[in-house]
């Protein structure tokens, strides 16, 4: 797989356009616009493309052939030769003939907010099957704008060729195409089978909390300082993308694991939704969701909501959660916090700079884990040795008494676990004496 294909050149200089129409979801009106260019602006410095200016149209209603007006567009291009751009970037996804007929008015390239995303995901995707999602994006994604396309990305020299713009080279080339998903998804088959394995041999013997949330909220350098390692954190939209399995608590029995995860985005382009939701699946498997939101971000009640939308489209939302709202040293506003966290009983205010904050946060994650165990107190003869070996290496011990025919043991363990070990001979009943050792 060539990820070198269809690259959008990053020495390019992009002015970035966008629309004001109550009827147009994500830019109905001129707040959500710009908020939605700066996220756009934020996307194109991830991918190391420099943005120039910014415009946008108020339109009673969007025009099916070109979006903007014709005459708003070659406004938009005199503008963007001035200023030595050659790329238009759309804040929104452009069909096939809206970006030929944008470009023969502006004589101009024409990307959107699509190919931005798609870019970023191919770069800095790590695993086979994030790289392999993406592609089929990708190329799904190609496959009506073949005619439009071509021209914008660099020629590779091999696999998929578009050498020609004729109706019969398009052809072959859809044809190729469709080829490579359908082999692409035959992959991800495989792949998916290999998932549910690992899956099965990590349940029952870890406990997982994943770090959820919009992107750049700060979940890399919260995992980092949580679990005292170090996953690539930087201060970039999509920054991370394939999940990320630390040991939060190696000392715990069974180890307790953070899983970081790729950032949410609002309008994320279709032909990326299902790759998207893929890369989140080890959510699914998480016992408790870490929803980390920056609360410096003036967006942050937009980025909590499309958080829980996301969570709702994978059914995971009636997970056990708490929220973290990180930045807290960029706050500007001192009463901000009190204001939001009022509603939210489990919600915490950090800095990952301010080490007491790291440190009642995981204290906090660490014993809901532990309250989520059983309880068991036990007394084991010291004859019996490899009994006591296996509550040592299972069970965490909360409390020890040694008495002279063995060891009375107050124990937290899960259920399951515990019924594992065969040690149900050794529970104390509730009014045996050698309860109050442990008491």
């Amino acid at each position: 797989m060539n990820f070198e294909e269809y690259n959008i050149n990053l020495t390019d200089k992009a002015t970035l356009v966008s629309i004001v129409c109550s009827n147009f979801e994500f830019h109905n009106s001129l707040e959500q616009t710009q908020n939605s260019l700066q996220e756009l602006r934020e996307l194109l410095t991830t991918l190391g493309v420099e943005g120039g200016s910014e415009h946008f149209q108020n339109k009673n209603k969007v025009d099916p052939a070109t979006m903007l007006g014709e005459g708003k567009l070659q406004e938009i291009a005199n503008i963007a030769k001035q200023e030595g751009s050659n790329l238009l970037v759309f804040d929104f996804e452009l069909t096939a003939s809206q970006m030929r007929n944008i470009k023969k008015i502006t004589n101009l390239e024409v990307i959107d907010r699509c190919m931005v995303i798609l870019e970023i995901f191919a770069r800095h995707a790590r695993t086979k099957e994030a790289k392999i999602q993406i592609e089929i994006s990708r190329l799904n994604y190609m496959l009506p704008r073949l005619q439009s396309l071509w021209t914008h990305f660099t020629r590779q020299k091999g696999g998929i060729g578009l050498k020609g713009e004729g109706e019969q080279q398009l052809e072959l080339d859809r044809r190729i195409i469709r080829e490579k998903i359908a082999f692409y998804k035959k992959q991800l088959i495989e792949i998916e089978k290999t998932r549910k394995e690992q899956r099965k041999r990590r349940e029952n013997h870890v406990v997982t909390a994943a770090l959820v949330g919009y992107t750049n909220a700060g979940k890399s350098t919260l995992m980092n300082k949580l679990c005292k390692v170090n996953v690539l954190a930087e201060n970039k939209l999509f920054a991370t993308l394939d999940s990320t399995f630390r040991t939060l608590n190696p000392d715990s029995k069974p180890p307790m694991v953070m899983i970081d995860t790729v950032g949410f985005i609002q309008n994320l382009p279709n032909t990326l939704v299902e790759g998207f939701k893929t890369t989140l699946e080890s959510a699914l498997e998480a016992d408790l969701l870490v929803i980390v939101c920056d609360l410096s971000d003036p967006n942050y009640k937009k980025h909590l909501r499309v958080t829980q939308e996301v969570l709702g489209e994978l059914h995971i939302e009636d997970k056990d959660q708490i929220v973290v709202f990180t930045k807290k040293d960029q706050i500007k506003d001192p009463f901000l916090p009190k204001i939001v966290m009022r509603n939210l009983q489990a919600s915490f205010l950090v800095s990952s700079h301010n080490e007491q904050d790291i440190k009642d946060l995981r204290e906090y994650i660490i014993n809901y884990f532990l309250s989520k165990q059983s309880h068991f107190d036990l007394f084991i003869p010291y004859e019996d040795g490899q009994a006591q070996s296996n509550l040592l290496a299972n069970a965490n011990i909360m409390n020890t008494h040694h008495h002279e025919k063995g060891t009375y043991f107050r124990v937290r363990i899960p259920g399951f676990i515990f019924n594992k070990l065969g040690l149900n001979k050794y529970v104390l009943a509730p009014n045996d004496p050698g309860q109050s050792f442990l008491n």
